[in-house]
């Protein structure tokens, strides 16, 4: 089994794609090699490739760290950059002074935008190391037009199909042991759904995840959409007869910033500005704390303070406080060094009501106690994302209201093709 270690190693003479299924560690180990890094004195620079990923990680996006602005091809790019010699020039230094460059959630970033990453390092004259993290049987990158079903070339989406992803040279190293549960049945299921496969023993499994009884009381449910959310939350604390309170989070800005980026940004965060609790109210935490919580852990709120919360978890009361989020930029001293500046912080509870909570929002939590609603579902991966949040499926049921289940599964456990060559070229080219 791969560790950090295995990572480090592979860094020193080649860049690295650290890949596996939902729930391996790929986001522990990515954290381990950042803090090793950093402990060495080297400069790393995290990146997601949308808003969330960026968030998770503590970075910056793909686009607005590379000065993409909102070019999705060169030809745009070629306009762009025309108006960001500033930036551009400060992204030239930030590169020279620049270690280790970490791409989360790479199934998201397309074949034209790894292209044109590659064209920034090129051109900068990139000597460090890129590390690429994330799963193409996950989430793809998103498509602004539907491309002609009869093109028989195919449009390139994928990362690993753009010109660029053979010149990384990358050692791939993949993760297959599961961390979020001990279930080994569910482990073997979730590696066929993840691999688009829906065959008898997969149909088998999902029925009776669909007839599950076995839940424990007040399960936290998971939806495709908003709306849903935000009815279920709201009528379930309505139901508590404890007082209502509202917590608003903090906000302190550096400078000037753009109205319309710090809004962007704050709807990003994993936490609410406007925190709405009763005492009695169960809650799951939204990020990892060494030592007293982790991202999609469950309890009950016991007392609520201006300056700190009381949640009793299964067999302990923890003391929350309000945790520091910062939207980030880069800046070079006029010593050619590069630091990471602080544009504006948001402190807030990291609680969010366990009654409800988005699929889209639940990734990289683990949660006990779960109902999949997989009636509004957009994306074939929406519904493995899911039920690979459940630590323990004799605690998870499918809620599905929108007749056949049968051919509802057929329809979204699948796999773009392209994805399953790729795994299975690499797997040969491992043996």
């Amino acid at each position: 089994m791969a560790d950090k270690t295995d990572v480090l190693e592979a860094l020193k003479y080649s860049n690295v794609f650290l890949t596996g299924g939902a729930g391996v560690g790929k986001s522990y180990i990515t954290n381990e090699v950042i803090f090793e890094y950093k402990r060495r004195g080297k400069q790393v620079v995290a990146l997601g490739s949308t808003g969330v990923s960026a968030v998770n990680i503590g970075g910056f996006t793909v686009h607005s760290f590379f000065v993409f602005g909102i070019a999705s091809n060169f030809e745009e790019l070629a306009q762009y950059d025309k108006r960001a010699k500033k930036r551009l020039s400060d992204l030239k230094k930030v590169l020279k002074a620049t270690d280790l460059i970490i791409i989360d959630e790479i199934s998201m970033v397309s074949a034209d935008l790894l292209d044109m990453i590659a064209y920034r390092l090129n051109a900068y004259g990139y000597l460090g190391k890129v590390l690429f993290v994330g799963d193409f049987f996950q989430l793809p990158p998103v498509q602004k037009q539907q491309h002609n079903p009869h093109d028989i070339f195919g449009a390139k989406l994928y990362a690993f199909e753009s010109l660029a992803w053979e010149r990384f040279d990358l050692t791939v190293i993949e993760l297959t042991e599961m961390k979020r549960t001990t279930d080994a049945e569910f482990t073997h299921i979730l590696s066929k759904v993840r691999r688009g496969i829906c065959d008898a023993e997969v149909m088998h499994y999902m029925q009776k995840l669909w007839n599950n009884e076995g839940l424990k009381k007040d399960p936290t449910f998971l939806f495709g959409r908003n709306a849903e959310v935000e009815q279920t939350n709201r009528m379930r604390l309505n139901e508590l007869d404890t007082e209502e309170t509202i917590l608003f989070a903090n906000i302190e800005m550096f400078g000037t910033l753009h109205e319309q980026k710090l809004a962007s940004w704050k709807k990003l965060l994993p936490i609410s500005e406007q925190l709405t609790l009763k005492e009695g109210v169960p809650v799951l935490f939204t990020v990892n704390k060494w030592g007293k919580f982790v991202n999609g852990e469950r309890g009950i709120l016991r007392t609520i303070e201006d300056d700190y919360l009381v949640v009793e978890k299964e067999d302990e009361y923890v003391r929350v406080e309000r945790h520091d989020f910062d939207l980030l930029d880069m800046a070079v001293k006029d010593d050619g060094r590069v630091e990471t500046i602080s544009l504006a912080t948001l402190s807030q509870f990291p609680l969010k009501l366990a009654y409800a909570v988005t699929i889209h929002k639940s990734q990289g939590m683990s949660i006990d106690n779960l109902v999949c609603n997989v009636d509004n579902i957009f994306a074939p991966s929406q519904f493995y994302v899911a039920i690979s949040r459940a630590i323990d499926p004799k605690h998870l049921k499918i809620d599905f209201n929108r007749g056949d289940l049968t051919h509802y599964l057929n329809r979204v456990i699948h796999v773009d093709e392209r994805v399953v060559a790729y795994y299975r070229d690499l797997k040969d080219a491992t043996v």
